[in-house]
């Protein structure tokens, strides 16, 4: 699906799960699109949500900018409003973390509830965002090039992307099919803006802090993710209602695409018996 954003951008996304109920807005990580919103559409339908995603600026044909965790969240907002939602929650996947907390902190109206999988905390760096991606660019394309995201064959990019992933991320992403997974590295790798825009963001501080949030907040963390460490539950101390569940055994991807029902379940009523 795509969406005019109010100054014309295009807005590429997706929408599934289930035809009515709650909504739960999904914040892709990097390099990442709609489309790990997808391998949730089933556990939405049965827990009885909609998901939404949408990808980023510079992610597949969503038109590229100068975003910040600021305009994203504006954009996600803007966006649930037009599919009828007042009220939904925000689920930030990975580097998607510090998106979800700005939508969460900047509109807390109309959040009822903030969720971060694998979340990686806030960085530390001062330059501008132009010259962090300016610093980060030769090491992507170098990567880029070995992904091979122009490869017409959807079993070689499937087995050349799974060749990067932890033993238990790769068995998730290749049950999906290779047809699935080239689509979804070809979006998210086709244009560098989006990688390159997220890479630049996630080294500097975040816009706002989780401790701006005023709804619940539900964290989940894997005991073997080797991109985020289980210390980033520490980013919700203080909030008096906030949950931290970390999964054991489980790697960096699993933590989510592993865990969809408890995640949906505990998001779309935080208050019942799915907090996670």
């Amino acid at each position: 699906m795509r969406w005019r954003a109010a100054d014309g951008r295009v807005l590429q996304g997706w929408v599934g799960g289930a035809d009515h109920g709650p909504l739960v807005a999904v914040l892709h990580g990097c390099p990442d699109t709609r489309h790990v919103a997808m391998t949730g559409d089933g556990a939405a339908r049965e827990v009885g949500v909609r998901l939404l995603c949408v990808n980023r600026p510079g992610y597949g044909a969503s038109t590229p900018h100068a975003s910040t965790h600021v305009t994203v969240a504006d954009d996600l907002a803007e966006v649930a409003a037009g599919l009828g939602h007042d009220r939904f929650a925000v689920l930030g996947m990975s580097v998607g973390g510090g998106y979800a907390v700005a939508c969460a902190a900047r509109h807390p109206d109309r959040v009822s509830a903030l969720g971060l999988v694998s979340a990686q905390p806030p960085g530390s760096r001062t330059e501008s965002p132009e010259e962090l991606a300016e610093e980060v660019a030769p090491e992507f394309h170098d990567w880029r090039a070995a992904v091979g995201p122009d490869e017409p064959d959807d079993e070689v990019l499937a087995a050349r992307w799974c060749r990067g992933l932890p033993s238990a991320d790769a068995a998730l992403v290749e049950a999906r099919g290779a047809t699935a997974v080239a689509a979804s590295v070809r979006e998210a790798l086709a244009d560098p803006a989006g990688y390159l825009r997220d890479a630049a963001l996630v080294l500097r501080p975040w816009s706002h802090r989780p401790q701006d949030v005023r709804c619940p907040v539900r964290v989940w963390a894997g005991e073997l993710d080797d991109r985020s460490s289980p210390g980033a539950p520490e980013l919700v101390a203080g909030i008096d209602d906030a949950v931290v569940r970390v999964w054991p055994g489980t790697t960096h991807l699993a933590a989510l695409v592993a865990h969809w029902p408890e995640v949906l379940a505990a998001l779309a009523d935080p208050a019942g018996t799915g907090r996670g």
